[in-house]
């Protein structure tokens, strides 16, 4: 993975179309480094997730183009300066949640500034936001079980400003506060040493990223009750 982000960390400093073309045989070899990596953690994480292994993805279902969308954006810049793997059960496009795997060298602030793990809902349907809600509303302390095993990550979210109308009534404050919440998601920044102080990285990702299990079987369980036309 150090050559990936080697090639990222030049890429950032020569965000240009001849550099990119000049060096476009070690693009290609680069991808393919992390489309394996890719390809494994999908495999480990499936061994304890039900949710994954009943539906798991394709590498090309779960990474993204290295060309940036210039449209609706005055940077101009044309490429990344991140690589991401989003496995979700289905591909990234599907509802459920997901394990986001995010390497990003720190000398330029492209998408989210670091290296990172990600676990969880980002931007859900109205629907399945409401079934979590309805989860929490009479369960809430299984969803902070589920967040306090999860050690080493921590609950990053964008939150609404006022309580939704229909949970005024939610008496319990720690309940209350998760009942703003608009993603759902749990993170953990990656640091060079646990990038690349060891090896085997797909191995301790999928190590870490199943602490977030039940965080994860919590949220997909409100996913399918949406999904199932309950609400």
């Amino acid at each position: 993975m150090k050559r990936v982000y080697d090639f990222l960390y030049s890429l950032a400093r020569n965000n240009n179309k001849p550099w990119f073309d000049a060096h476009k045989s070690q693009y290609l070899v680069v991808k393919e480094i992390f489309d394996g990596f890719t390809a494994e953690l999908i495999e480990r994480i499936a061994e304890w997730d039900e949710y994954l292994a009943a539906n798991k993805p394709t590498v090309k279902a779960s990474t993204y183009r290295i060309y940036r969308d210039l449209r609706f954006t005055k940077d101009k810049s044309p490429y990344k300066t991140h690589m991401g793997a989003y496995i979700v059960p289905g591909g990234k496009k599907a509802p459920y949640c997901g394990y986001y795997f995010h390497l990003e060298p720190p000398q330029k602030k492209d998408f989210l500034g670091c290296s990172m793990l990600y676990v969880g809902l980002y931007q859900p349907e109205t629907k399945i936001l409401a079934s979590f809600r309805d989860e929490v509303s009479v369960n809430g302390d299984a969803f902070l079980s589920a967040v306090g095993k999860a050690k080493g990550f921590e609950l990053y979210s964008s939150k609404s400003r006022n309580m939704p109308a229909s949970f005024e009534n939610v008496e319990n404050e720690q309940w209350r506060e998760l009942l703003k919440l608009k993603d759902i998601n749990l993170t953990k920044v990656m640091d060079d040493e646990f990038l690349f102080g060891k090896p085997d990285l797909a191995r301790r990702v999928a190590a870490g990223l199943k602490k977030c299990g039940e965080f994860s079987r919590f949220l997909n369980r409100c996913v399918d009750y949406a999904l199932e036309g309950n609400l």
